[in-house]
């Protein structure tokens, strides 16, 4: 035979698609999906239900006095003060939100739109920093403002990313200044 005829003799049609397989793959791996996202939601509600001894968050008096700072950008989450990784659920604190800050005499009030506000006393206040991570948010040395606020009988750690973070260092100082002057003033009753 002639090369050519050989050529048009071994052709074959092309291979057909198993469809079933592959709808059955495609189903399995969605299921798949779905149960780890379930295991993840079940995981959250019950880290919030071992955190259920927290005091519910104290909402902002009607009379803070006048702002001494104020700040938009990003809530990123609350942890356990020194263990960045042990993220605190309960009462919202572990939802991420946009975040409007309001520094006044009487303390720290943090508006969150679509999650709880909650308002830091001054007396509770207890630090602030710049760090670079708090659970599941690392940015660049110093991205973050970090206050540490006792809160019931825990210490806890509070991450903040400004949309101006050249306004990080100012808010530390600010803070820091608040406490001092609160801790003297109680020394001195």
């Amino acid at each position: 035979m002639t090369p050519v005829l050989l050529l048009a003799a071994e052709k074959e049609s092309a291979q057909v698609t198993d469809w079933a397989a592959r709808i059955g793959w495609v189903v399995g791996l969605a299921l798949f999906v779905a149960l780890v996202y379930w295991l993840m939601r079940e995981g959250w509600k019950w880290r919030g239900t071992l955190q259920g001894d927290l005091p519910e968050l104290p909402a902002t008096p009607d009379e803070t006095g006048p702002e001494r700072l104020t700040m938009s950008g990003r809530y990123h989450g609350s942890t356990t003060a020194g263990q960045w990784l042990d993220r605190i659920v309960a009462h919202g604190l572990g939802t991420r939100s946009r975040a409007e800050l309001t520094l006044t005499d009487t303390g720290l009030d943090v508006v969150r739109p679509g999650a709880s506000d909650f308002f830091v006393p001054v007396a509770q206040l207890r630090e602030a920093r710049l760090d670079k991570g708090i659970a599941g948010k690392v940015l660049t040395e110093g991205g973050l403002l970090v206050v540490t606020w006792e809160h019931g009988d825990r210490l806890i750690d509070s991450g903040f990313r400004s949309d101006h973070a050249a306004e990080h260092n100012e808010w530390v100082e600010a803070i820091n200044s608040m406490i001092e002057t609160n801790s003297r003033e109680g020394a001195e009753r």
